[in-house]
């Protein structure tokens, strides 16, 4: 978790202590001058709105403008919204990619109920009060918005008479040869298993064994340092096995046993090893012994920024990859996410290849826990940008039925996944359930089976040489 993220939830922690004091003191009278049993009545009715509404850590308020700016070659067409279907004011232009620009407002329900958007068949959600400028995602869509005959309804949120259509016009990446980066065994399916499932010459890099958060692991007997190295072996497994799920054989896998939540430390001073927090391992060799290739750290298994970098060099000149698909620096915080896409940046500069494209991808944001918003196999609306972001192109492929449920799966073979929720997070979920009308997938209790298991897929595209 990035240090502002930290800063946020303990800001957040803060004044959630404070308005628990403040109604201690406004009970008190009521318990000694009317009735001693109003005050523990109202603190549980109080938590009971509490898991409903205002669990969400939500760091921005509902009113404010999501900030895009798209590239000056990007379409852009005003539309009518009247009557409930999107009618054009142009011939729709060539594209795959449609976004929507709305102003969204909601209703007075959708204070308690998540306010969303029917887009024909197609459902996406939104922030409780929302009132600002929010961006959809039509992609998919083309034939129904070309003919006139796409429905489009708020429910719960009021939609404007008129709206802005970006078209993006992209090349099927999948279709070129591509490099998945994964800071951490996951990573990949979560943001791109749709695409790399799709691809014909797909890589996967793993840059961590994802040892960290291990205490799990204890129940087995297991000291502090051995469950860390347990999940770390684990977790390199799934890093390697489970592409082949998505059609990647273990001979395009590559695990470079880098030690979780310590990438940022490496590149910062790139000639000292920076060996586990957890486990006590310093040398990166063991999480290797399956790779398909002998790379540069081979030689001594220094976990530094040095050896990060000429390892990353010599995937990028071995294997060739036209896109390489990465982590946003600007929308996703997680310091090993920030890391990835650095240092793959700094190898880029030194490698002879040089890719064309970077997709980049955000499975974590700073301010919103719960985007993409809303139940799984929905659509993925743009996540909240309150601060203006680099002008990206945007690509979103859609993923099938059969791709979802296949992602899922791959998601369920996740050993990191498949930890059974806590009592607390149990009964908050039984309680938004029954008032405010949320919902989960069969697939798995994580919240990621939920919020990566959709429609889309979503990457911004930026080339190397801008």
């Amino acid at each position: 978790m990035s240090s502002l993220k930290q800063q946020l939830l303990r800001r957040h922690r803060r004044q959630k202590h404070l308005v628990l004091l403040a109604t201690l003191l406004l009970l008190a009278p009521v318990g000694i001058f009317v009735d001693w049993w109003l005050v523990p009545l109202v603190l549980f009715l109080g938590w009971i709105a509490h898991e409903a509404w205002f669990a969400d850590h939500l760091f921005y308020s509902p009113r404010d403008d999501y900030q895009y700016a798209f590239p000056a070659d990007t379409v852009a067409q005003n539309v009518s919204l009247a009557d409930g279907v999107l009618r054009l004011s142009a011939p729709l232009a060539a594209g795959e990619t449609l976004i929507l620009a709305v102003e969204l407002r909601s209703t007075r329900l959708g204070h308690f109920l998540d306010p969303h958007v029917w887009i024909g068949d197609d459902r996406q959600d939104f922030e409780r009060g929302v009132r600002g400028r929010r961006f959809l995602n039509l992609s998919g869509q083309a034939v129904a918005v070309g003919m006139g005959e796409l429905a489009i309804e708020g429910r719960f949120c009021r939609l404007p008479a008129t709206a802005t259509l970006y078209t993006f016009d992209n090349p099927d990446y999948a279709e070129r040869r591509i490099m998945v980066l994964a800071p951490h065994a996951d990573d990949a399916e979560l943001a791109a298993f749709g695409l790399y499932s799709r691809a014909s010459e797909a890589v996967i890099v793993t840059l961590t064994q994802g040892e960290v958060e291990a205490a799990n692991y204890q129940r087995l007997g297991l000291d502090a340092a051995q469950a860390a190295q347990l999940k770390g072996r684990l977790r390199t497994w799934d890093s390697l096995a489970i592409p082949l799920w998505g059609g990647v054989p273990q001979s395009r896998c590559v695990q470079l046993g880098y030690y979780c939540m310590q990438l940022p430390a490496m590149l910062a001073e790139p000639e000292l090893p920076v060996g586990s927090r957890e486990s006590g391992e310093q040398d990166v060799r063991n999480a290797r012994r399956h790779n398909p290739l002998r790379l540069p750290a081979d030689s001594d298994g220094l976990p530094c920024g040095r050896n990060l970098l000429a390892d990353l060099v010599a995937l990028i000149e071995h294997f060739r990859p036209e896109v390489i698909v990465t982590p946003h620096p600007e929308l996703d915080p997680h310091p090993d996410h920030f890391a990835t896409s650095l240092a793959i940046d700094q190898a880029v500069q030194r490698a002879f290849w040089k890719p064309e494209i970077a997709l980049l991808y955000a499975n974590h944001l700073l301010d919103n826990d719960r985007w993409p918003m809303g139940p799984a196999g929905d659509g993925i609306a743009l996540p909240p940008a309150l601060a203006p972001l680099p002008a990206d192109g945007l690509w979103s492929p859609h993923l099938s039925a059969e791709h979802q449920l296949d992602k899922a799966m791959a998601l369920a073979m996740q050993h990191d996944l498949q930890r059974p929720l806590s009592l607390k997070h149990r009964l908050r979920r039984t309680i938004q359930q029954l008032l405010a009308g949320r919902r989960w997938p069969a697939t798995g209790e994580n919240d990621f089976f939920r919020k990566a298991v959709r429609r889309h897929e979503l990457f911004w595209v930026r080339r190397f040489d801008s």
